[in-house]
C-alpha cells in the first residue's frame, strides 16, 4: 500500500490506509463530531441524505504541540468553517460527501484492521488546489492512523508543507 495519494486524473485523487479496528470505531472517527475533530475537522453531523456535516478546522492544534500557520495559509490561522452535504451514509461502510467536489470514504474489514479508501472527485483544476488537496488529505489521514494506533501525531503544518513539495515534484 503506497503511503502517497494517487492523482488518478486532473480531477480525482485516491488514498488507501490501514487502520486499527474494529470498523465501528473507524466509522466513529469519521462521523462523531469530537473524534473527527481530533484528526480532520469537528462539527455537527446529520447523516441523513442531504444532511449537513459542519466542518470546523483548527489544523494548528491537531497535535499536542501547536504549530504556527504558514504564511501561505495565513487566512486559516484562526481556523475556518465549511459545510459538507451528506450524499450517502451506510454505517459502518460508506460515507459520501459533497465538499470541494465529491469525497467518498469506504471502509472494509481486513482481519483486525480496517482498510479505508478515500476518493476525492471533481477537484479544482489548478495545480495549487490539487497539490494542497493531496497534501491536506495525506496529512489528515496520517494523523488518523496515528490516533487509531495510540501514537502521538506530528504537527499538521510541518508535515503538510513538506508533502506539498513532494506532491508537486511527483505530479507536476
Amino acid at each position: 500500500m503506497d503511503k502517497y495519494g494517487k492523482l488518478i486524473n486532473d480531477h480525482t485523487l485516491y488514498f488507501e490506509r490501514m487502520l486499527a479496528g474494529p470498523i465501528e470505531r473507524v466509522w466513529e472517527y469519521l462521523t462523531d463530531e469530537k473524534k473527527r475533530g481530533l484528526w480532520f475537522a469537528g462539527g455537527s453531523t446529520d447523516l441523513i441524505p442531504k444532511g449537513e456535516m459542519k466542518l470546523i478546522f483548527h489544523n494548528s492544534t491537531l497535535s499536542p504541540t501547536p504549530e504556527p500557520t504558514p504564511e501561505k495559509y495565513k487566512d486559516f490561522r484562526d481556523g475556518f468553517e465549511s459545510i459538507a452535504i451528506v450524499l450517502k451514509a451506510e454505517p459502518p461502510h460508506l460515507l459520501v460527501l459533497e465538499w470541494e467536489g465529491i469525497v467518498t470514504f469506504k471502509l472494509e474489514e481486513a482481519g483486525d484492521k480496517v482498510k479505508l479508501t478515500l476518493t476525492h472527485e471533481n477537484l479544482k483544476e489548478t495545480k495549487d488546489a490539487r497539490v494542497g488537496t493531496l497534501a491536506g488529505w495525506h496529512t489528515h489521514l496520517d494523523i488518523l492512523v496515528d490516533l487509531m494506533n495510540g501514537r502521538e501525531p506530528e504537527g499538521f503544518w510541518s508535515v503538510h508543507m513538506k508533502l506539498e513539495e513532494e506532491y508537486e515534484e511527483k505530479y507536476f
